[in-house]
């Protein structure tokens, strides 16, 4: 089989194969949940928390545990009308057996006694990043209020239930005078009120570190930086767009000075990865497929023509659209307050301390690599750029038409 042949084949094998692979899901973040708790209290009164829980997690979750048949099917055949108002009934005349799933998973302590859950209302429907959000206020009455400060303990959606792969809860709190925020999962289940500014700008940095490992549409986007970047300082440039862009919009929208919706940023998201990692292979095929006319990657002259500096345009207008995202995943919603401030940015250090580590990591294989055999150099980034390419093609379809 001629070389050509085999290598176009090894193309488009591995395009089909990350496509097929890894674009299941329409969604950013795969098989992944997040809750958001909203917690305050102010004198005397009992301690409130708003929780948001993602719908559908919650019909099934709920009525797999209380083995309530008519919740699932009333919980399902409202969510496929897509009418809040359905939705909402759903879950209020099922409301023992849903609210008793939350309270068994989410819980208030006060000087190590715990605090009793009452709902206050009816369930109210919302939304985050697109998908339908289930919104339940719960009053605490705390026997010993002024024994200790509150802890907030979170195992919603375990693992064990099947249905995620994981789930975080992000809890903001005003609470007697004192803000702030914290991350909750599996690892990391509960925290205190009184907690250290440390431990709480340790858990953001660890969010924003697992958000970005965990988010495979933006792993995607910065291996296809890193696929069509020739040399250190090429891919250093668009890493740094990259970086400020997202920055800029993540601190605005996650601080609510700006927001889009979500319908509008998963697609241009999509679109990004597939747009980035397709002018790779359109360089290539700009300057022919001789290898000799393609600089090997590490060389050492470096100077941008036109297309490098519209390259970096591109990405850093994606990186804005990016930074929305970023911004999506928290979902927090609190005032302004310098704790909140200080902890996006803790949140965007984790981001940003992934992102060089898979540069470090991978770059200078593929510097290696085409130092070795410059035809290999090309031929892998080829591979991978049209395997992201694909990918990014088919979440932006399945994300526009909501497939």
């Amino acid at each position: 089989m001629p070389h050509r042949v085999r290598r176009l084949l090894l193309t488009l094998a591995a395009a089909a194969f990350l496509s097929l692979g890894l674009a299941g899901p329409a969604a950013a973040h795969g098989f992944t949940s997040t809750v958001y708790a909203h917690v305050t209290a102010d004198g005397d009164g009992p301690l409130r928390t708003e929780l948001k829980l993602e719908y559908d997690l919650l019909v099934v979750s709920a009525a797999d545990a209380g083995s309530d048949d008519s919740l699932f099917r009333a919980g399902t055949d409202a969510f496929e009308t897509g009418d809040a108002q359905d939705r909402a009934a759903a879950l209020d005349s099922h409301r023992t057996t849903a609210v008793d799933y939350v309270t068994r998973r989410f819980s208030v302590t006060a000087g190590g006694t715990a605090c009793e859950p009452a709902q206050a209302g009816g369930f109210r429907m919302g939304s985050e990043e697109g998908v339908p959000y289930a919104l339940l206020t719960l009053d605490w009455t705390c026997a010993a209020h002024d024994a200790g400060d509150p802890e907030i303990r979170s195992a919603l959606f375990p693992d064990q239930e099947g249905y995620v792969k994981g789930t975080k809860t992000i809890v903001t709190y005003a609470v007697d005078g004192r803000t702030g925020s914290a991350a909750l999962d599996d690892a990391h289940p509960s925290f205190p009120i009184s907690q250290s500014w440390t431990e709480r700008f340790a858990e953001f940095f660890r969010l924003g570190a697992e958000h970005l490992l965990t988010g495979t549409d933006h792993i995607l986007f910065l291996l296809a930086l890193i696929a069509g970047s020739r040399r250190s300082r090429e891919v250093v440039l668009a890493a740094t767009a990259f970086t400020l862009a997202h920055s800029v919009t993540f601190l605005l929208a996650a601080l609510g000075l700006v927001d889009v919706p979500a319908g509008l940023v998963e697609p241009v998201i999509a679109l990004s990865i597939a747009v980035v990692a397709g002018w790779h292979l359109w360089r290539v095929r700009a300057r022919g497929t001789r290898v000799a006319e393609l600089p090997a990657p590490g060389g050492r002259r470096f100077a941008l023509d036109r297309a490098g500096w519209t390259r970096l345009g591109v990405v850093f207008c994606f990186g804005l659209v990016h930074g929305l995202g970023f911004a999506g995943a928290l979902g927090i919603e609190a005032a302004w307050s310098w704790t909140l401030l200080w902890s996006l940015l803790v949140f965007n250090i984790g981001i940003e301390a992934v992102q060089l580590g898979v540069i470090a990591v991978l770059f200078p294989l593929l510097l290696l690599l085409g130092r070795r055999s410059p035809r290999a150099a090309l031929w892998t980034t080829c591979a991978l750029s049209a395997g992201v390419a694909a990918m990014g093609l088919v979440w932006f379809v399945q994300r526009v038409t909501g497939a």
